[in-house]
């Protein structure tokens, strides 16, 4: 089984460049952020006629998350993060999906920080740990897919001081990352690939893309049920360097059959 997450940055911009790779790849899985569309602005037929059953949660301006499937249709079990009743931004969806409980996360950015918009980054952060929490004590299989808006350690950056006041990498922000991945979650990636400088994430400005000025933003964690059913994981970069890309490039982990 073929899970990945990719921030598309506005899912009807980029539809070309999403139906094409998942026509290339055919993942069997795919959590989608930051789809900038209204609920019914989704692209549910063009999605449909690409072999895909959907759950999505729209909203307009940087928000929006949906759940891709071709091995079944997702049963969606939660659409708001819970903990904030107050919090009405599309940021989190969940569904079961073939045996598998599959989030896809895009976390708030935080900044500038200090400020408000770092506060509620933290907060977000906190209530996704507790929530993860309770989900593990289900004992059910997990992946929480997405856009963390946190690159974790400094391998997860390239070298340079230009992001040092940046949410991104701020120590708060690792600080709350670690706690929720814990001893109880597996950061797919960095399993495999304990030391290599991964990105996902090249900023449009600054021909950050060209240099490969990336960051590792997009994450997929499992819960320990699946830890060693793990066999691969990568990132797609050649699609972040196609015409009218997303600023971001899909991750990918591969299961072995229970």
């Amino acid at each position: 089984m073929k899970i990945a997450t990719f921030n598309i940055n506005a899912i009807n911009k980029r539809l070309p460049n999403l139906l094409s790779w998942l026509d290339v790849t055919r993942p069997d899985i795919v959590c989608l952020q930051e789809l900038k569309a209204e609920q019914g602005a989704f692209p549910e037929e063009a999605i449909s006629e690409a072999g895909y059953d959907a759950v999505w949660v729209g909203q307009r301006s940087w928000n929006g998350v949906a759940i891709l499937s071709r091995i079944g249709q997702p049963v969606m079990t939660r659409a708001s993060l819970p903990g904030d009743t107050s919090d009405l931004q599309a940021r989190y969806i969940e569904a079961a999906v073939a045996g598998i409980l599959v989030a896809s996360i895009y976390a708030p950015n935080g900044n500038p920080q200090p400020g408000p918009k770092f506060d509620y980054k933290l907060a977000w952060l906190e209530r996704l740990a507790k929530h993860a929490t309770s989900l593990r004590k289900t004992g059910a299989p997990i992946v929480l897919a997405g856009d963390y808006n946190v690159a974790p350690t400094d391998l997860d950056i390239y070298p340079t001081k230009s992001w040092d006041d940046d949410a991104l990498i701020h120590p708060e922000s690792r600080a709350a990352f670690k706690k929720l991945v814990g001893r109880s979650w597996t950061d797919a990636m960095r399993h495999l690939h304990p030391d290599e400088r991964i990105y996902t994430f090249w900023h449009y400005k600054r021909m950050r893309w060209p240099r490969d000025a990336g960051l590792r933003l997009d994450h997929l964690l499992l819960s320990a049920n699946l830890r060693d059913r793990l066999e691969d994981a990568g990132i797609d970069r050649d699609v972040r360097g196609l015409d009218g890309a997303s600023d971001h490039a899909p991750a990918w982990i591969r299961l072995r059959p229970s």
